[in-house]
Order: structure tokens, then sequence, then C-alpha cells
């Protein structure tokens, strides 16, 4: 009974946020960009490196909670790797969105927030549950 309600626990306190924003960008991305004036410039790299950088920093934290028997290093690989090739597949499925298109630059800001939420999750939050 206590093994099936951790694992509850996780799925909906963990892995449903990840899911759940991959399916967000997923949405966005499927559709013309809802802002049609930028309020300042590289704005839309700045939106990718934020929502990567939150999809890394949630990833990391499940997996952390999930593999409590992984190294630090294997959850920052696998959070950052998994979290940069969901950005490379958006900007692919992105260039078959009529008024949408594919961009490096967009990668780049995808896995640069990647890189940044997910030392964010395990250098702030880790320091503080030691």
């Amino acid at each position: 009974m206590i093994q099936s309600s951790n694992r509850l626990k996780l799925i909906y306190s963990y892995r449903l946020p990840v899911i759940g924003l991959c399916l967000f960008i997923f949405w966005q991305s499927s559709y013309p960009g809802i802002i049609s004036e930028s309020l300042f410039p590289y704005e839309d790299k700045v939106l990718h490196f934020g929502a990567y950088a939150l999809l890394a920093f949630l990833f990391a934290r499940d997996l952390f909670a999930g593999k409590p028997s992984w190294s630090l290093t294997k959850i920052k690989i696998i959070a950052i790797a998994f979290s940069c090739l969901f950005g490379l597949s958006d900007e692919i499925h992105q260039a078959f969105v009529p008024s949408r298109d594919a961009s490096i630059g967009d990668f780049f800001a995808d896995c640069a927030g990647s890189i940044s939420g997910c030392f964010f999750y395990l250098k702030v939050f880790m320091r503080k549950k030691s």
C-alpha cells in the first residue's frame, strides 16, 4: 500500500509536470506565434531559454526523486540530453507548421536553457536538501 502511494506521488508530483510542459510546448508550436510584435530584442530566444530551463529543471527534479540511486552526473546528462533533444524535435516539428519555421538559434537557446535549468536545480535545490 505504501509503495503504491509513493509511486502515485512520484507520478502526480514529478512526472506529470514534465509531461504537461512537453505537451504545452508541442501545442504552442503547432500554431502561429501569439506575439505579433516583440517587446524587446531577442524576445523569442528568451522565451525558448525559459521554457527549456523549466523543462530541464522539472526533469532533473523528476529523476532525482524517482531514481535516488543515480549519480548527479547521470541525472545531469540525461536531463540535459532529454531537454535538448525535445528542443530539436520541436524545431523539426515547427518546420512543418504553416507560418512557423525551424531555427538553429532557437535550438541553441533551448540547449542553453536546458543546461541552465538543470544546473540551477542541482546546485540550488540540492544544497537546500543537504
